[in-house]
Order: structure tokens, then sequence, then C-alpha cells
């Protein structure tokens, strides 16, 4: 992204809204339409994009956040996210989550509910947005602040796909973290029912990364559960253990008949 100076100061001039325009500029000057038209084949629902690799978005980020990092606050941040999540693009609502994500050190308590809000009324629809923001701001947000764990963990039990979604999602990055275990694995064992292909999927990747951190909790977990997993879920989260392990799993865990 090109910068812009104030005369004489070297400070930049841009408001979110400036901000966005120039993102979505940019995305569509690097956009391919036939990229945009091969996404689909990674999405069961309908998306739209503009066809930008990942890391040009990334770079795309990056450079918009080095113009403003030194005169924007968190709240700025949120603001920019406001208009990119509206876009129906993946790409515009990828660029708000990673530049929100890089102001996690002042996130404030309100981001949760606003958070909360943007997933409900499907302002990140489809898992690779829920992928990007949930990981990066929420976790972080999480990290911040422990004591909303309690919370996030009730929105396993959402109407909303994208707030189930990220209730799991959002624990990737601290899955190796001890403190963070119980959690992951109480939000784990209460979605084993849930139906949504994108649920079960998320699941199966947290249990993952939680296994990569303390493989004896979850094997410890998987034994204690047994049949109530779905086998697809049970599948994936043993990937990493040896051979012998997993077939051990898979037969001490099927379901009685």
């Amino acid at each position: 992204m090109a910068s812009r100076g104030d005369a004489g100061t070297g400070r930049h001039s841009l408001d979110p809204v400036t901000a966005a325009r120039e993102v979505l500029k940019e995305l569509a000057a690097k956009g391919d339409p036939v990229k945009a038209q091969g996404a689909q084949r990674y999405f069961k629902e309908e998306v739209k994009s503009y066809g930008v690799a990942a890391p040009d978005v990334h770079a795309l980020a990056r450079a918009l956040y080095d113009r403003i990092k030194a005169d924007w606050t968190v709240e700025e941040a949120m603001a920019l996210c406001d208009i990119l999540f509206e876009e129906p693009e993946l790409e515009p609502k990828a660029v708000g989550s990673l530049v929100l994500g890089r102001f996690k050190a002042s996130f404030p308590p309100s981001l949760f509910a606003r958070a909360k809000n943007w997933l409900a009324a499907d302002r990140l629809p489809g898992w690779a947005s829920v992928d990007v923001f949930a990981p990066g701001c929420l976790g972080a947000f999480l990290e911040r602040y422990p004591a909303y764990v309690g919370k996030i963990k009730t929105w396993a039990g959402h109407s909303n796909r994208w707030v189930r979604r990220a209730s799991l999602v959002s624990f990737i990055k601290l899955a190796r973290k001890a403190e963070f275990q119980p959690a992951i694995y109480e939000i784990s064992a209460s979605i084993f029912g849930d139906e949504d292909d994108l649920i079960q999927k998320a699941n199966c990747w947290l249990l993952r990364e939680a296994g990569k951190a303390d493989p004896v909790r979850l094997e410890s977990f998987l034994r204690r559960h047994g049949p109530a997993i779905p086998r697809t879920t049970l599948r994936y989260a043993i990937e990493r253990f040896p051979p012998e392990k997993r077939q051990e799993l898979l037969r001490d865990t099927k379901k009685l008949t």
C-alpha cells in the first residue's frame, strides 16, 4: 500500500473509511477471476472471492498496519472491521481480521460482544473467514482476558454455526497451553452431538492440536467418551498417534451394538 503522510510531520492521515476503500481498490486490482472461480471448490456453501492469493492478502494487511500503527487505536481497527466485514468477498474480511489481530495488546473487553455480533450476524460466513478471525483475534482476546473462557464455552450451543465454530477454533493457538486444556476438552465434549460437518471438523482440528501438547490427556479423554465421539472426529484426533495406538483406540472406543 502506498504511503501518504502529512506534510512536515511524517504522520499518516488515514481514517477507517478511506483505509477500507483503498483495501478494496487494491484487492480488485490484484484479483484473478480464474482463481476466484476456482476457490469455490473448497467450500460447500457459495462464496465470493477476488481471487487474491493468501500471501498477497497478508502482505496487504501488513502494509496497511505499518501505515496506521502509530496513529490508530484498536477502536479504529474495529471500525475498519465493521466496514470490511460487510463486504461479500473473503479477502476484505481477512484483511480486517489480520489488521485487528495486530492490535491484540490493547484489545478491550468490549471486543468480545462485538465479535459475537459479527459472527451471529453472518458478517464472517464461511469456515475460511472464521478460521482467520477466531484464532488470531478471539484467541488473543482469551489469552488477555481468561475470565471470558467461561463465556465463550456457551457459544458452543448457539444457533449460528459460525458462532459455534468460533467457540472451538478460538482455542487453536491456545491448545498447547495447559491452562486452557480443561476448557478445550469441555467444549469438545459438548458438541459431539452436533451434526454440522463444519463443527465436527473444527472439533477434530482442536483435539489434534491439544493432543500435540499432551497426548496422554487426549488418549484419556477419548477413552472416557468413547462411543459418544463421532468416528470421523476420532480418526482425525488420533492422526499423530503411532499406527498401533490408533488401531487400539479405534477398537476400544467402538460403539457397542
